[in-house]
């Protein structure tokens, strides 16, 4: 029950961060969130947890920020812009694993406490890290080209939350099954661990892009002097 209590609280935190980094700077908060988010969600998986007796890894929150920063880009700045932070992200991704592989490679003093730890957390195999490069390049540009798609059909101010859940939801569940098979397909894992973790995984995400709405509702209501030459013609 404790895990529970304290992911509620988790997860309020972390979107009121997603809100404080826009309303503080920006669009450029926006693309810093996205670089962040990308590194830190790559890093908490590494963790898991037991919630209501399902292991579960971390991640999930800051990962499905990740699509309410590109829904949130595409929806005051159009596809475009949405692109370049999917980007940025995966730049700052891959920017991260290199430097970090390079940094494991230092022989370390004798006297050394911090390589056991990094080697724990970023000396990841190479099959995670493929599998997390992969879901994250696909996902995320599925998800910024669904979100435009639906907004062809569900224009309106008060839609937002059917482009961003329909997007999101079904780009996270692509990014779920594309990293559980890379990662934990094969004679490791039995067909039905392999389920589970699927599904608990993508449950996970369904629940916190639900809860993430209001909160990207509440973003957009922000207003900056950048945004005003480039509102789309839905929001004027």
């Amino acid at each position: 029950m404790f895990n529970f209590s304290w992911g509620v609280l988790f997860v309020l935190v972390n979107f009121t961060f997603f809100l404080m980094c826009y309303k503080f700077f920006g669009k450029k908060g926006l693309y810093a969130w996205i670089g962040v988010a990308t590194v830190i969600a790559n890093i908490q998986v590494a963790k898991t947890i037991d919630m209501f007796g399902i292991v579960m890894t971390l991640g999930n929150t800051m990962y499905v920020s990740l699509y309410l920063t590109s829904d949130l880009l595409n929806e005051k700045f159009g596809r475009e812009e949405a692109r370049k932070a999917v980007w940025f992200g995966f730049f700052t991704l891959i920017m991260t694993t290199v430097i970090m592989q390079m940094v494991l490679v230092f022989k370390p003093q004798p006297g050394d406490i911090a390589q056991p730890a990094m080697e724990t957390i970023f000396g990841l195999l190479p099959r995670l890290a493929i599998g997390s490069l992969t879901a994250y390049f696909i996902s995320q540009f599925l998800d910024v080209r669904l979100y435009a798609w639906i907004r062809r059909f569900y224009p309106k101010r008060n839609q937002l939350w059917i482009r961003n859940n329909g997007s999101t939801m079904i780009s996270s569940f692509v990014d779920t099954l594309i990293f559980c098979t890379i990662a934990f397909a094969g004679p490791m894992y039995s067909l039905t661990d392999w389920l589970e973790i699927l599904f608990t995984t993508y449950i996970a995400k369904f629940v916190l892009t639900a809860v993430g709405t209001p909160f990207l509702y509440i973003a957009r209501n922000f207003r900056h002097k950048e945004d005003e030459a480039s509102l789309l013609p839905a929001q004027q």
